[in-house]
């Protein structure tokens, strides 16, 4: 199967609680391939103690770097570099016959290193996209300008999940990107497994399976 790489807007848009839901939705697996950034936990150890199935494998990093910054700055630090061949190699070697999640860092355009950018990554991997946007001023921009990009790289969007506040701005940015609304995520003032379990209960998502 195809994976399905899930992105956004910007930072702080609520990607790891979408990857938790859509991870749990799907017994499927889930995978960071780089995280920067490691002071307080990382993603994937979040997405372990929120994910109750018994079914997800999480994967480990390929690149699991300290400082909490742009990837390609935070790799420059340990004086490494960021090298999609070892991502490629890393995510070579899972179970192809299972759903793969794939949580991305940043944006779109965030760097990995001084010449790939996170769009070359899910071109490498193949995968579909899914696109998180949240509610803040500006935020109809930066979801419009990302759907653009995608649409210009001829990526194979499956639509947007939508989190926090919400207004009619979930309508505009369908309407106006063309991507269709997966579901919808309310502000949660905590989240457990239970939170995760029960937005996960009610989704219904075996439609992104057949991704072949």
């Amino acid at each position: 199967m195809r994976p399905y790489f899930i992105t956004g807007i910007g930072t702080s848009i609520g990607k790891t609680l979408v990857a938790a839901v859509v991870t749990q939705a799907l017994k499927a697996d889930y995978w960071k391939p780089v995280q920067a950034g490691i002071a307080e936990g990382t993603d994937s150890e979040w997405i372990a103690s929120v994910v109750e199935n018994k079914t997800t494998v999480i994967h480990p990093e390929s690149y699991k770097l300290n400082f909490p910054a742009s990837p390609h700055i935070a790799a420059r630090k340990e004086n490494l570099q960021i090298d999609l061949k070892k991502i490629l190699a890393d995510y070579n070697r899972f179970d192809k016959n299972r759903l793969l999640i794939i949580e991305g860092p940043g944006g779109l355009m965030v760097p990995l290193n001084e010449n790939e950018f996170v769009t070359d990554l899910i071109r490498e991997l193949n995968a579909r996209v899914i696109l998180v946007s949240r509610n803040y001023l500006g935020s109809i921009n930066h979801s419009l300008m990302t759907a653009g990009l995608c649409r210009s790289l001829g990526f194979d969007v499956a639509g947007w999940v939508f989190n926090d506040q919400f207004m009619h701005y979930e309508e505009d940015i369908v309407r106006w990107s063309g991507y269709a609304s997966l579901f919808s995520l309310p502000l949660f003032k905590t989240i457990t497994g239970d939170t995760v379990s029960q937005a996960a209960e009610g989704l219904e998502l075996s439609y992104l399976y057949p991704s072949v």
